[in-house]
């Protein structure tokens, strides 16, 4: 039998969400290996949200599976006040299946969506919504240029072409320095990335005064609440490889995919050290030399199987 009357029924008011809903999508199934400094990096990004993320907004978190100390740390920001909305998957279930939860989630018109492992800067936000609110039938902005698949820019270069008020500039628009720094920082060998760098180039656009890049990334990007819930579910067998879905769905629907022509973040991968300055020629060396062993057939088929029955014994599920 009911006693009393439950207090909420005199509540007058309640809270109206923020138009934009910052969602950041937490992994680290422990903290060792790769993932030795998962907690700093996975810290150092949300800092950097709180930091530099101008307000009214709102900060949704999905924790993909993670160990013990992230949900700790996570449930402890929660309580802090720091995270407005936190989702505690107990599985990983990918990122496509942590977006069939956080598009239709996120209460905000506008999602600012990121990986764990970008450091931002001030003038981000600002920056995005500018693009995203200038430029017609835009399906996604990100916060920094980079070199993106040109197949998935069709929809965006052929809108410029047919387009009188648009100006279309082809050449190489990225510093060397913001495009190395982003390349080293997925792993990738420095003579490879000079070699890219010096083969390929940038589309530069310019639309009733603001200037974007051509490309963007579902590793970061603003969009519409509206236009990503209609290319869900996401259906994602595996929890990565496959995340380019986005990126080619969204051009081949029509849509822009644009991005700032100055960086306003990093990529920090697995690490809060920064991308070693040029001309550091000892450690770059040292990397190739175990790089090359790594490569040895042997070697490979060894390590690759030792990871493999590793995170399949602690990580697998079943």
């Amino acid at each position: 039998m009911r006693r009393g009357q439950n207090p909420a029924k005199f509540v007058a008011d309640v809270a109206r969400p923020a138009r934009v809903t910052v969602a950041v999508l937490t992994y680290a199934p422990f903290l060792g290996g790769f993932f030795a400094e998962a907690l700093e990096v996975m810290r150092a990004c949300l800092e950097s949200l709180w930091r530099t993320t101008p307000e009214p907004y709102e900060l949704l978190v999905f924790d993909n599976g993670s160990c013990r100390e992230v949900v700790e740390y996570l449930v402890a920001q929660r309580s802090a006040g720091r995270i407005h909305y936190l989702f505690l998957s107990q599985r990983n279930l990918g990122k496509g299946g942590a977006w069939n939860v956080i598009f239709p989630a996120a209460p905000g018109e506008i999602i600012a969506y990121t990986d764990c492992d970008a450091l931002f800067f001030d003038g981000w936000l600002q920056a995005s919504l500018e693009i995203l609110e200038t430029y017609p039938n835009v399906g996604m902005v990100t916060a920094r240029p980079f070199r993106t698949p040109m197949e998935f820019l069709s929809s965006t270069l052929a809108w410029a072409e047919r387009t009188p008020e648009v100006r279309v500039e082809q050449g190489n628009f990225i510093p060397w320095e913001v495009f190395r720094e982003f390349d080293l920082s997925l792993g990738q060998d420095e003579a490879a990335v000079r070699a890219r760098y010096e083969s390929t180039g940038d589309v530069r656009l310019t639309y009733r005064g603001v200037v974007s890049h051509a490309g963007a990334s579902h590793y970061q990007f603003v969009a519409r609440k509206a236009v990503l819930q209609t290319f869900a579910p996401f259906v994602m067998d595996r929890p990565m490889g496959q995340v380019r879905q986005l990126d080619q769905r969204m051009d081949e629907a029509g849509y822009l995919r644009l991005m700032t022509p100055r960086p306003h973040l990093m990529n920090m991968s697995n690490s809060t050290r920064p991308v070693p300055r040029p001309g550091a020629a000892v450690p770059a060396a040292r990397r190739r030399l175990v790089r090359r062993l790594a490569e040895w057939p042997l070697v490979r088929r060894v390590l690759i199987g030792f990871h493999d029955a590793v995170f399949r014994l602690y990580f697998g599920g079943g």
